[in-house]
């Protein structure tokens, strides 16, 4: 496999860098859900259409990492399956979806993964866990109300996608998710409790309260080896992630 990045997703898949001959990982671009600088989705764009076109000469099968957050899967209605007509509701999920629509049309073997919040030791300090660990334990963090997130481990991740590969799963796109909604209070309440700091919460009104994922197609295509997320599999998730070394370096105590 080639992998094309050198960042958190990058680093993850490293594991598997010799296996699936044939396989171009991309695993670059805008990473952050809150994004809007158009100069990052012309340069993600650029690198997406010069990867598609090598692959497409070179005769490779393109993996290529979109969204499952709120951007793509938070509008009123939506059911988080990856064979429904979705209306992205962010810059962000707008993006991802027009370069979903590039791969798809771009005449090489592809394979888009919509990733739910995937979490592991180096996260981005931008992204969710960094953020509200941080804000955790500076006393105040900011919630959106009625907010929930699918979070997953990168480990699983890994591991999921391998399982796909294995089987030849090519020119479909395919959520890679708990399919468990977790409320974003539920994710402080239990970092409250691992890092044993309360803190005030400002609530404000934002995207995610319609948010889920579904994993039916994952399952499907993994049968019979099952794919099964138990409804406090997250908490295991946010302790793993907090137990970790790198954490306590990116994040230490006030």
């Amino acid at each position: 496999m080639q992998i094309v990045g050198n960042g958190f997703l990058a680093r993850h898949f490293a594991r598997l860098a010799d296996r699936h001959d044939g396989v171009v990982l991309l695993a670059a671009g805008v990473s952050w859900a809150a994004g809007t600088s158009a100069a990052a989705f012309a340069r993600e764009e650029a690198l997406v259409r010069e990867v598609l076109r090598r692959c497409r000469a070179d005769g490779t099968r393109l993996v290529f990492f979109s969204t499952a957050s709120t951007g793509m899967y938070g509008a009123p209605g939506c059911h988080g399956r990856e064979d429904e007509l979705v209306t992205p509701c962010t810059p962000y999920g707008r993006h991802k979806r027009a370069l979903e629509q590039v791969v798809g049309s771009g005449g090489a073997d592809h394979l888009v993964l919509r990733l739910g919040h995937v979490v592991g030791p180096g996260h981005p300090p931008h992204q969710l866990l960094p953020s509200l660990i941080s804000q955790v334990r500076a006393g105040e963090v900011t919630v959106h109300r009625g907010a929930a997130r699918d979070l997953i481990a990168i480990d699983d991740v890994v591991d999921l996608v391998d399982r796909l590969l294995t089987l030849g799963v090519r020119d479909d796109v395919v959520n890679i998710a708990s399919g468990v909604a977790v409320p974003v209070e539920a994710i402080v309440d239990h970092l409250e409790r691992r890092l044993g700091t309360p803190a005030t919460r400002r609530f404000v009104t934002g995207l995610g309260a319609n948010h889920r994922v579904r994993i039916d197609k994952l399952r499907r295509l993994l049968h019979p080896r099952p794919v099964a997320f138990a409804d406090d599999y997250y908490q295991g998730v946010l302790d793993r992630y907090v137990d970790s070394p790198a954490t306590a370096q990116e994040a230490p105590a006030l």
